[in-house]
């Protein structure tokens, strides 16, 4: 079986500009508000990309979004997947839940959430 790869983190923020001060004076990082149209999101540049993927294998990039009551409140990973439609059924068949998806994010590809096995939420991505 073919490996599917991290290649995406996620965290919950609390106060934007703490957080992007945080991270970009103590780990470098390229923090990139994303604005009010994309939910506030923050993008975080770990690693140089070309085509938005890493130049160096292991090396992924993340983001940041706001914590509410009403999403995860805890980091996540997206793994990229061949084919959406097969893993969700994956995802279904070995005790795992599809929460949201799949939704079609622009330029990036398919991405759904789902819940594993042990009730830890997961991101799927399929890359265009």
């Amino acid at each position: 079986m073919k490996k599917s790869p991290v290649v995406h983190f996620e965290m919950p923020f609390k106060d934007p500009s703490r957080v992007i001060e945080f991270y970009s004076k103590v780990f470098g990082w390229d923090m990139t508000p994303m604005g009010e149209n994309m939910a506030n999101y923050i993008l975080a540049g770990t690693t140089d990309t070309e085509n938005m993927q890493s130049t160096k294998p292991g090396e992924i990039n993340g983001g940041f979004f706001e914590s509410s009551e009403e999403n995860n409140k805890y980091p996540l990973v997206t793994i990229r997947v061949d084919n959406m439609e097969e893993a969700m059924v994956e995802v279904k068949t070995a005790g795992g839940k599809i929460l949201s998806g799949p939704h079609d994010i622009p330029g990036v590809g398919q991405y759904t959430s789902i819940m594993d096995s042990e009730d830890n939420r997961v991101s799927l991505l399929q890359a265009i």
